[in-house]
């Protein structure tokens, strides 16, 4: 198959969070599978180029259709680790692209708005035909809407688009203004409750939506977040949408990147190690300690790695310190705090605790410390109050470090409860779950992990082993989007 991806991100050239991972794995994975797969992006001035190959000129004549007018627009082409990526350039003295970021200006919605259009025009004039046209997030919401309400119309009625929701926090607003930039002419038409027109805001229209309404599949990055953005509000209003339109959503589960990610031959590791070889992760813990001035001792490590805010839930996170400590065992937690509350907070713990033999706080950012941490702790918690997909539970999988997880989103997907799962054999399970947004649910699932730890260390070594097992690369889920491909082709 001949497959275009059409996104606001791809890593490492343009990396602003998971999008960017994603869309660059996925590509590898079905291009290795042996489809045709190329990118089209915007091209940031703040990208990194350093990470492009053979950037050059490729279509310098791009004319794009823009309120009554046209916009001029070079398209580069470059090689990003063997991908095929195109980089839309306008030359507009509203500078779409050359703004220092990524996202955050005023004008959001007509810049992505802008690079959709862009997208859809290069495929007409270029005359490239591709099977499927898969496109992410909010920013590229509006390309099915043009694709069967303009661009089918001019040679493109065989193309087919899937659409992958990653958050659904970010949806997208704008008013009549865009729909007359990208030349969607009715505005009483789009507007209906059916098409465009927010669910909650009579006024605006709703990028996400719809890319909901128009694609031939949608799809969010886990198979149980997709059941609750449907049933749930963790879809911030787009539930009664995908429940229209639930014949076509569904749910498929990001994959890991196991060339970085992987214990065997992580180059920031002292010590390598696999299942068969599992006591030597037992040296990396010795590193973490004399790295961060832990005691030395028989104590369980507990970490937490990520973003300290309410999606992770950031009260749980504070309080499995402290608990942590209480039953005996060491902390040590690598995140950092998106709200000056939030950060001051963790500041003063970090002041409060870090003279503690037992527990380490570093806030910022740290690759080289995150696959230590990984490496040398025995588990992990990740208390998250949404989570459609999650990696910081996968990533520990491989590394031997127990999960203990609450049951949402992706989490659900991937971590099997040691004690109740009934859907998996005591074979298959290979962590912690807890449910309730309370301390004391958190408690008993930690103090389940701690008793086995304690009780039968042979058991909980074993079930770290098993979880080390676990295959979460991208090889199934691209299989999986290889095989929605075809569904919709051939619809």
């Amino acid at each position: 198959m001949y497959i275009v991806q059409i996104a606001s991100e791809c890593a490492p050239v343009i990396k602003a969070g998971g999008l960017g991972d994603v869309v660059y794995g996925l590509s590898r994975e079905l291009e290795n599978q042996g489809h045709c797969v190329e990118l089209i992006l915007p091209k940031y001035d703040c990208m990194r180029y350093d990470h492009i190959w053979g950037l050059h000129d490729a279509y310098r004549d791009l004319y794009v259709p823009w309120f009554d007018g046209w916009v001029h627009c070079s398209v580069y082409c470059g090689w990003v680790h063997g991908r095929v990526c195109f980089f839309i350039e306008p030359h507009s003295e509203d500078f779409y692209f050359d703004r220092g970021v990524y996202y955050g200006c005023d004008d959001d919605n007509m810049r992505f708005a802008f690079f959709s259009k862009a997208a859809l025009e290069f495929l007409l004039q270029s005359n490239k035909r591709p099977d499927v046209i898969h496109c992410h997030d909010w920013q590229t919401g509006l390309v099915p809407v043009m694709l069967f309400e303009i661009y089918k119309y001019h040679g493109m009625a065989n193309q087919r688009v899937c659409y992958t929701i990653h958050n659904f926090k970010h949806q997208g607003f704008a008013g009549t203004q865009v729909l007359e930039a990208v030349q969607l002419r009715r505005p009483e038409y789009y507007f209906s409750y059916d098409k465009l027109r927010d669910n909650f805001n009579p006024f605006s229209i709703n990028f996400m939506k719809g890319g909901i309404v128009y694609a031939n599949a949608v799809t969010t990055v886990s198979p149980h977040h997709a059941w609750e953005a449907r049933h749930t509000d963790v879809s911030y209003g787009l539930g009664h949408t995908l429940e229209v339109h639930q014949d076509k959503f569904s749910g498929i589960l990001n994959g890991l990147d196991y060339g970085f990610w992987n214990p065997e031959n992580d180059r920031y590791l002292p010590y390598h190690y696999s299942a068969e070889t599992f006591d030597q992760k037992a040296y990396n813990k010795k590193a973490l300690r004399e790295r961060l001035l832990l005691e030395d001792s028989d104590k369980p490590i507990v970490c937490f790695i990520g973003r300290l805010d309410d999606q992770k839930g950031v009260h749980l996170v504070h309080h499995s310190i402290y608990y942590a400590l209480e039953r005996g065992a060491q902390y040590v937690l690598l995140g950092s705090a998106t709200e000056s509350s939030i950060d001051k907070w963790f500041r003063h713990e970090k002041e409060f605790l870090n003279n503690n033999p037992d527990c380490h706080i570093e806030l910022g950012f740290n690759e080289e410390l995150s696959h230590l941490i990984y490496a040398g702790a025995d588990m992990i918690v990740v208390p998250s109050n949404f989570e459609p997909c999650g990696l910081t539970q996968v990533i520990s999988l491989k590394y031997g470090t127990v999960p203990i997880v609450r049951g949402v989103g992706g989490l659900i997907n991937t971590v099997f409860d040691h004690d109740y799962d009934q859907n998996h054999l005591p074979e298959e399970r290979n962590g912690f779950v807890f449910y309730d947004k309370d301390n004391y649910a958190l408690e008993s699932a930690m103090g389940r992990a701690f008793d086995l730890w304690g009780q039968n260390r042979q058991v909980f070594n074993q079930l770290a082993i098993q979880g080390m097992k676990y295959d979460y690369s991208w090889t199934e889920s691209a299989k999986e989007y290889a095989e929605l491909y075809n569904n919709i082709r051939h619809k």
